[in-house]
This record gives structure tokens, sequence and C-alpha cells, in this order.
């Protein structure tokens, strides 16, 4: 199973889960996000893996390439001696070496595929995970708009701002009490005369009067 298709199902069933349990965008974008990580880290340690085994296999090769060399001078040194038996067997350890180099050869192509393989699995995962922090980003703003939109709702349409004008009404309808009682207070009271109204005139005019002559007194002691 590919690494993506094996990252779909385990996103896909952690997402069902939450949507059934009705969870918040926001804890399931989460989730996503904290995946196709996780899946990142495993990837590149899988690489890491591979990179290892085929430093190991070239430090085999290396080996056995001089080994070929050593058994190939063992055999010219044999047949200088006239030593042809020793040649050959000489000869034959080179071939198994050489075998040996062959067989490495290929486990360090089948490594160098699933190398390649992980790079680009390691670039489609970066590269999915740049979409989706964007997409994140876009996600939470659009949320936190929408949040926004409920709690002033709430708070022009509630139950708070409708207690609120019905204290008002509470308060109005006080204030037309009073304002009844004071106008009550005045119904039927006899209204003042002609005389009454100048008498009044003419104990303001004495007042201010007074008021006057403290005033030019005070000067005066100044």
């Amino acid at each position: 199973m590919g690494v993506f298709s094996r990252l779909s199902d385990i996103i896909n069933a952690n997402l069902n889960s939450l949507l059934d349990k009705a969870e918040d965008p926001e804890k399931i974008v989460r989730l996503m996000i904290q995946e196709m990580e996780d899946t990142l880290v495993e990837v590149r340690s899988a690489a890491a893996k591979v990179i290892a085994e085929r430093k190991e296999r070239e430090r085999q090769l290396g080996v056995l390439e001089q080994e070929q060399l050593d058994w190939e001078y063992k055999a010219e040194l044999a047949l200088s001696k006239d030593r042809e038996d020793l040649a050959k067997a000489a000869l034959i350890e080179r071939q198994k070496a050489f075998d040996m180099c062959d067989q490495l050869n290929a486990e360090i192509s089948v490594l160098d595929d699933a190398l390649r393989a992980s790079e680009e699995d390691i670039a489609k995962l970066q590269t999915k995970l740049r979409d989706a922090r964007a997409r994140q980003n876009a996600i939470m703003t659009r949320l936190e708009s929408a949040n926004n939109r409920v709690k002033l709702r709430e708070m022009t349409h509630g139950s708070k701002v409708n207690d609120a004008f019905s204290r008002f009404d509470l308060l109005e309808r006080r204030v037309d009490f009073a304002e009844g009682r004071a106008d009550a207070l005045s119904l039927g009271a006899p209204k003042k005369t002609l005389e009454e109204e100048i008498a009044e005139l003419q104990s303001a005019e004495k007042v201010d009067a007074e008021l006057a002559a403290l005033k030019a007194r005070m000067n005066k002691g100044e």
C-alpha cells in the first residue's frame, strides 16, 4: 500500500469518527495536519534507513572489489610460480567476489528505487502540508468570523438586550407615574390674583435693592 493511500485511510477513519461526534472544524483540520506531519516523519525515517543500508552495501561492494584485485594478483603470482592449481583456485575466489558484487549492485539498484520513491513522497507531502496549512488559516479566519457574527447577533437579539430594554420600559413607566403625581398636585390649585402677583414683584424688587446696597457697603469696606 502506498504512503498516500495509507495516509488517506487514516485521515478518513479519524475524520469519520470526528464527524460522527459532531466535532468542531478546527479540531478536524488540526487532526488532518497532524496525521500528515506524522506521516512525513515516518517517511523521512524510512528514507534514512534506506540511505544507511545503501551506504553499507557500497562499503561491502568496495571490499569485494578489492578482493577481486587481490585474488587476481594471487592468480598471477601462482602462474608465475608454475602453480596452475593455485592460480585456478584464486580465480574461482575472484569469481565469487565478482558474483557477490553483482548481487550487491542489484540490491543497491533496488534501494535507489526505494529512495527515489521516498523523495517523491516527501516532496508531495511537503506540498500538501503547505496547502493544508494555508487552507487551515483560511478556515480558521472564516470560523472566527462566523463565531463573531453569532456573538454579535446574540448580543443584539439575545435575552440580555431584551432584558435591558424591558428595564428601560419599567423606568419610563416610573417616570411617567412621577410626572403624573406632580401634575396631579397642581390640579385644582387656586390661581394667584393680580394683587398677589404685583406684591410678589414688589417683594422681589426690595430684595434686589437690599442686595445691591449690601454689595456697595462691602466694596467701600475694601
